[in-house]
């Protein structure tokens, strides 16, 4: 057998097929212990057994066109040679910043050496040695002539039918990838998705492809285009309320991200009990400024999008995500640099779930967030965590050690997870008594919403008892939807309507969610009519801390403002006014829900509406996807250099500048007579008595985001 293995590797194609089978098994081994690519069914599994295989064969086939012995075995061994040195330089760059390398951090030099140069050498293991063997082998195996070269050419036919079928084999995966993860290419919430269905060199190229494009659209951009924006929202800009301006000066920030979290669950009863008792309490609080009539406008970007709108005040991207596709490189006008720069915030995001996922840890940095403490800096293990992340109650919790280490006032955004679909609960994590329906989604929603709510109530309790909450904001918003249309005919019942009489109004309702500026210790709070959406935070939270928002690039307006546009576009190009809601060319009366049969004065009025989103849109898009704010720096304004922000040892940084400070310091660990506040936290969530790993450390697995995909295209 061996003699007839050796006759096989000494032709051409039997070289070609060995050197195919050793690149493919030290793939399937980068796979399996560096990229956790998070395996969720069989399906997936095999996918990422063969996705190596189509592309690996197309790009060595290349060697069948070179008729010449010793160049065919050269360019196939320095074509191999390359497909490892990407495969090790995304295991060295993986290990470093839990993401795969880009084709603009492969071609740029300063992202090159922060990647794989200096201390990220250091990273590298001895058994790296199997990456680089089966070259180093075969070169000695040629050096002594174990392995003899092969005089007669591929036939063009034959290399071409190589090639072809390499083509339609990567076809075939991606069919495949589709039918189990739908838009895989279109929304991009993370690079690992991509590398897990498709492979590490579809990635590369795909990323390529995208680079270009952006690159191209920033290349034709004009400063002339900036001046276009600017004068839209400079026109659009509402002068905030004397009485509400900068009445919480000084005040720490929190925004508490309720996961897929909607409207109707506020003060919605099941079985005769509460789903959410204590975000009722806030939202009926006279310190607590709650919406009625608060929309998210996320796209396919979902959560990223929101986050995007929060933070800067601009829309998402028609298709896709903007952190995905644009966040690694984007100059931004965000939250964090700006209270920064005008008002001396620290500032940090607390997320159970991996740094790369939605790009987060390139998109924050550019942002200006100084620390993103993700799921590596907590223990996930275990029964501890969701397929998205650390269960909420536990996220709040562990992240004690870290809050108390900020200096203040400081701007922190907690993302939570455990009311994500499929809504799912270990049985020890709820006791609260659900619907009964034929939907799972529906019924474990109000579980999951109910588990939320305890979580924050456990949080806000710790916060009074640290000292912290007479001096802070607090800012609750829900992201998107929970549950999409496909389950609207049988939500309908629970909440007192008919499904034959269900409606598009109807639905365009359900996309409100909460929105709640808490600020404990006041009074005046009430619960607001305005119309709104998730564009509009930055300039309300701006103006409440005193800070104008007039020399920033927003299309949002603050809600308290007389001036307010009152005007909720959807990324589809829907809108909802006060007196009108537009959906696909339907017109509906905001207050009644009742369909009207448009005469001219309503025509030309929607028209007149319909022209102003489309433009507000597109100047959005225009702004994003050709970053046009490279051309503009607001007065008093630094632009965010993302190299100075790393978010590896992100509690020791925080040590080394509390103890720098000495008795300067304004952290609460500092506050408390340089004590932890963790003893003052209290919760009943029965992971947090189990015994701790070795290490918190840990990676978890990206989940694969199914994100309740029998949604309409709303979603």
């Amino acid at each position: 057998m061996f003699t007839k293995f050796r006759q096989y590797v000494n032709t051409r194609i039997g070289f070609f097929w060995l050197l195919i089978f050793l690149f493919w098994a030290k793939t399937l081994l980068a796979y399996l212990t560096e990229f956790s690519l998070g395996v969720a069914d069989p399906l997936q599994a095999f996918l990422m057994l063969v996705n190596p295989i189509a592309t690996t064969v197309f790009f060595f086939s290349l060697a069948f066109y070179i008729r010449k012995t010793n160049v065919y075995y050269y360019i196939l061994l320095f074509i191999d040679a390359l497909e490892t040195v990407l495969l090790y330089a995304n295991v060295i760059y993986h290990r470093e910043f839990t993401d795969f390398m880009t084709v603009s951090t492969i071609t740029g030099y300063s992202k090159v050496s922060q990647g794989l140069t200096g201390s990220s050498l250091a990273l590298a293991s001895w058994y790296d040695l199997f990456y680089w063997i089966d070259i180093i082998v075969i070169l000695g195996l040629f050096i002594f002539h174990r392995i003899n070269h092969d005089e007669r050419p591929i036939k063009k036919r034959t290399a071409f039918a190589y090639s072809s079928v390499a083509i339609a084999g990567f076809g075939l995966n991606l069919a495949l990838a589709e039918s189990n993860r739908p838009q895989l290419l279109t929304r991009t919430f993370d690079r690992t998705y991509i590398v897990k269905y498709l492979g590490l060199d579809a990635f590369t190229i795909y990323d390529g492809i995208k680079d270009e494009q952006t690159n191209h659209q920033r290349a034709s951009a004009k400063k002339s285009e900036l001046d276009t924006v600017r004068d839209y929202t400079s026109s659009h800009y509402a002068s905030p309320n004397a009485k509400m301006y900068g009445i919480a000066k000084g005040k720490n920030v929190i925004v508490i991200h309720l996961e897929s979290f909607q409207q109707f669950l506020i003060d919605k009863k099941v079985n005769g009990k509460e789903v959410t008792p204590f975000l009722n309490k806030l939202y009926h609080s006279n310190s607590t400024y709650a919406f009625k009539n608060f929309f998210h406008q996320v796209g396919q970007g979902k959560t990223s999008d929101a986050e995007n709108m929060l933070e800067t005040s601009t829309y998402g991207l028609s298709t896709g995500s903007l952190f995905s596709q644009l966040g690694s490189d984007n100059t931004f006008q965000a939250a964090p640099a700006i209270l920064n720069q005008r008002a001396n915030y620290s500032s940090a995001v607390f997320h159970g779930n991996v740094a790369s996922f939605w790009n987060r840890n390139n998109t924050y940095k550019n942002m200006g967030y100084q620390y993103f403490f993700d799921a590596s800096y907590f223990d996930t293990t275990g029964d501890k965590s969701t397929g998205y992340g650390l269960k909420d109650k536990l996220l709040f919790k562990d992240s004690v050690q870290y809050l108390e280490r900020l200096q203040q006032p400081f701007y922190v955004k907690y993302i939570t997870v455990t009311n994500h679909f499929p809504f799912t609960l270990d049985s020890e994590d709820t006791d609260f008594k659900t619907t009964d329906t034929s939907d799972s989604a529906i019924n474990g929603y109000f579980q999951t919403a109910h588990y939320l709510d305890q979580s924050i109530e456990e949080f806000y309790s710790y916060l009074d008892k640290a000292g912290l909450l007479k001096n802070s904001m607090i800012v609750l918003y829900g992201d998107h939807y929970g549950l999409s249309n496909s389950e609207n005919s049988t939500l309908a019942p629970l909440l007192g309507k008919s499904s034959s009489d269900w409606t598009s109004y109807d639905s365009a309702q359900l996309q409100r969610v909460p929105f709640m500026i808490n600020m404990p210790g006041t009074t005046g709070g009430k619960i607001e009519s305005t119309y709104g959406g998730e564009i509009d935070v930055l300039p309300t939270v701006l103006h409440l801390l005193g800070v104008s928002s007039k020399r920033y690039v927003q299309f949002g307006t603050d809600l308290f403002s007389s001036q307010h546009d009152t005007t909720v576009a959807f990324r589809n190009r829907d809108f909802v006014t006060p007196k009108y809601t537009v959906l696909n060319g339907n017109i509906y009366d905001s207050k009644t829900g009742e369909q009207i049969k448009s005469d001219e004065k309503v025509q030309t009025t929607v028209d007149k509406l319909q022209k102003k989103v489309n433009k507000e849109l597109n100047l959005s898009d225009s702004l994003n996807t050709k970053n046009l704010l490279r051309f503009y720096t607001p007065k008093g304004f630094k632009k965010v250099d993302a190299s100075d922000y790393n978010y590896a040892d992100g509690l020791e940084k925080e040590i080394q500048i509390q103890n720098s400070l000495k008795n300067k310091s304004t952290s609460l660990y500092s506050k408390n007579g340089n004590k932890s506040t963790d003893e003052f936290y209290e919760t009943d969530a029965p992971e947090a008595s189990h015994k701790k790993t070795d290490s918190t450390r840990i990676k978890i697995t990206n989940p694969d985001d199914t994100d309740n995909s029998s949604a309409s295209s709303s979603k």
